[in-house]
């Protein structure tokens, strides 16, 4: 089962991430979800897909009170990162759901309202927690056209929706990277399909590498911290990805 734990915390808010559960049916991809709060007031990051909405809502409810999620910031449009959405619609129909503005008629879909959705520019905005302010990076093309991903420069945590992603064999759950020269082997096929441009690498990195990041936390696999940060981020820099 999916369990919450807490990964960073500044004075006004912290972070928890609800981690990938071992028990679920092989048949869907494993799926880290994060959750932002201030106590009075949640994110939850790609909150997953409808047949884990269950497990993540137990776990999250474990360390916070699912009323104060009252928005979403989804890095994308793929469903293993969204179609949850129509259910927390269903829990709370005032949620808000934060998301670049290309996928406004491709998301409710999922069966959440239109007025659900509120758009990310494509430059990027910044949302307010409290008084935590966080930063939505471009990250488009990797993999999705409109695609964001979240800083917070008070916590130094990236979350980097599917950059940085692993998928693991049975028998690696653990939450960090532990190994990084063992881990990199299973994320750099999934990076090679996946990531569709050079050219957008070469952006993101250019962006990330200006950013203070302690923890860089993907939507699948393990979290990268400290020294592994900066070797993901050199990795990446020399991987071929894509088409060009």
């Amino acid at each position: 089962m999916k369990k919450a734990q807490l990964i960073a915390s500044a004075d006004t808010h912290r972070w928890f991430a609800i981690s990938r559960d071992p028990q679920r049916p092989n048949h869907l991809i494993d799926t880290n979800e994060y959750v932002v709060t201030t106590g009075e007031d949640s994110i939850l990051c790609d909150p997953g897909g409808a047949e884990v909405f269950p497990v993540v809502f137990a776990a999250l409810s474990e360390v916070v009170d699912p009323r104060t999620v009252r928005r979403i910031f989804s890095s994308h449009q793929d469903p293993d990162v969204i179609s949850s959405l129509g259910l927390w619609n269903d829990f709370n129909p005032d949620i808000k759901c934060h998301v670049s503005g290309l996928w406004g008629g491709f998301i409710p879909h999922f069966g959440c309202d239109a007025d659900t959705l509120v758009s990310i520019p494509d430059e990027g905005v910044e949302l307010s927690i409290g008084k935590a302010k966080l930063q939505t990076i471009p990250a488009h093309y990797l993999h999705s056209s409109g695609n964001f991903h979240l800083y917070d420069p008070a916590c130094k945590l990236l979350f980097s929706g599917d950059i940085g992603a692993a998928m693991l064999p049975p028998g690696h759950e653990q939450l960090y990277v532990e190994d990084f020269d063992t881990h990199i082997r299973f994320a750099e096929g999934f990076h090679r399909r996946w990531m569709g441009s050079n050219t957008a690498k070469k952006n993101w990195i250019n962006r990330v590498r200006q950013l203070d990041i302690d923890l860089l936390c993907p939507q699948h696999g393990a979290i990268y911290r400290g020294a592994d940060v900066k070797r993901f981020i050199d990795w990446f820099d020399e991987l071929q990805v894509g088409l060009g």
